[in-house]
């Protein structure tokens, strides 16, 4: 039983009370040790059990931050940093108590230069926030992991999502952070610079670190043109082989597509059912191009070729934005769409990343074992870079059950590291896949352990995740 086994850390118990009456008295109504504010910033969206914090701050500036960091660096108490909370690996938990510092309500845009194209932001400032403050500049910011994520969550997790495969994750799109260290400095990991030879890149020692070496206090970002035309649509195909390969095709030809996302025949199914989609059960891409008024029809008509040669149904697409609204809105509800396929059941959200050569095979292996232990699991993919997603539905009060869900997810992520892949391509480590990225890592794991040991000398900051504490 590997996902479930998450041990609680070692307690400090003397150093608890101490932070808890230090903070208490300098933060005032920021400091809460109700139940119900523990209880929500131990939430997660798995089936990992919660481990609460012993209170929470919610942090209106950085010398909030400071505050926390160096009194709980003095006690020797962990300190977990929250954003929107939709962490899928237990990132948000507290095996060993602490303080949960909830950066929501440092929600700042500090600063926007059109000219540069990049803004600086406050770690609780939101993607969708963020794009509705730049709409009068005609820039966003393209990064969409389909939750309305906060930015500083976004980076710790390295979040990526649809449009990916033409703007990148958000190591390409981060510039540099201010982040409070563990002893309670804030310092700069960089300039808005769009390159730079100067010394080791901190800031992207500090992207995807799901806050295991500092807490994050401010973020600057890269920003794009909002595009003078976008088309997008849908095209079913016979087989997962058959999407795949239009992808691959799509993706050697340099055709600039912006999102080109695979539904299985079962999550075409769901979101039919829950978004009131017509579509035909069957392996289908959902795509969507960027560009202007010329050269939107032109690649999707390139597409449509290429769909057909790979034979593919015809692809249908429109610059409708209504259209495409509610065609996104729909993938970005797949999740929802998938738990309402069975209400009575827990959902299990699990990810890898291979090469795209390999995504068709991995796929098809993936929904043969499916199949063949019996199990209720949608397939989702950013097809476009080899990543996709299994919302795995089943009793979590049934022992037997949880094994068959289990074995299932040890048997993807070993297969997808054997196809040259990855355990994980957006969830992060976490909790949960921490054996996983022993086994992926290999020796590189103690380079790992030096970088944290250096940084974070007494583990306080999230400590129990991306690595077990040293046996």
């Amino acid at each position: 039983m590997v996902m479930r086994d998450v041990q609680p850390g070692q307690r400090n118990e003397a150093g608890i009370a101490a932070v808890k009456a230090e903070l208490a008295a300098a933060l005032g109504a920021k400091f809460q040790t109700g139940q119900s504010f523990r209880e929500q910033h131990a939430h997660t969206t798995t089936y990992l059990p919660s481990q609460l914090p012993d209170a929470v701050v919610f942090a209106e500036t950085v010398e909030d931050v400071k505050a926390v960091v160096k009194a709980c660096a003095a006690h020797k108490v962990p300190v977990i940093p929250f954003g929107a909370g939709s962490s899928l690996e237990g990132q948000l938990n507290a095996p060993s108590g602490g303080i949960s510092l909830d950066m929501t309500r440092m929600e700042k845009v500090l600063r926007v230069s059109a000219e540069d194209l990049d803004v600086t932001v406050e770690p609780g400032v939101t993607r969708e926030a963020l794009n509705t403050y730049l709409r009068d500049t005609g820039l966003f910011f393209p990064i969409d992991p389909g939750a309305n994520a906060s930015i500083g969550g976004m980076t710790s997790t390295r979040a990526s999502g649809t449009n990916a495969v033409r703007y990148g994750t958000m190591k390409d799109n981060v510039l540099s952070l201010t982040v409070v260290t563990a002893n309670g400095e804030e310092i700069s990991t960089g300039t808005r610079a769009r390159k730079s030879s100067a010394g080791y890149d901190l800031t992207r020692l500090f992207v995807g670190a799901e806050g295991t070496l500092g807490v994050i206090t401010s973020i600057t970002l890269k920003l794009q043109g909002i595009p003078e035309k976008i088309g997008g649509g849908v095209c079913g195909f016979p087989t997962v082989k058959a999407a795949c390969d239009a992808v691959i095709m799509t993706i050697q030809m340099g055709i600039p597509v912006a999102r080109i996302e695979l539904l299985d025949a079962m999550q075409i199914k769901a979101c039919n059912a829950y978004s009131g989609l017509t579509l035909k059960e069957q392996p289908t891409l959902f795509l969507e191009f960027h560009g202007t008024e010329e050269t939107v029809p032109l690649q999707s008509e390139q597409f449509s070729m290429i769909a057909q040669e790979c034979g593919g149904e015809e692809f249908h697409w429109t610059a409708n934005a209504e259209e495409r609204a509610a065609l996104w809105k729909a993938r970005h509800n797949a999740y929802w769409a998938g738990r309402a396929l069975a209400p009575s059941l827990n959902g299990f959200s699990t990810d890898v990343c291979v090469p795209i050569s390999k995504l068709a095979d991995c796929v098809a292996e993936t929904q043969a074992d499916i199949e063949q232990n019996g199990l209720l699991a949608p397939i989702v993919g950013h097809a476009g870079d080899g990543n996709f997603h299994v919302l795995l539905l089943f009793n979590d009060k049934d022992p037997a059950d949880i094994e068959r869900v289990e074995g299932f997810v040890q048997r993807l992520n070993r297969r997808a590291i054997a196809m040259g892949g990855t355990c994980t391509g957006e969830h992060g480590i976490g909790q949960g896949k921490m054996s996983f990225l022993e086994e992926e890592a290999g020796p590189a794991l103690a380079l790992m352990r030096t970088i944290k040991q250096s940084l974070d000398p007494d583990n306080i900051f999230n400590p129990g995740k991306i690595l077990r504490p040293a046996r």
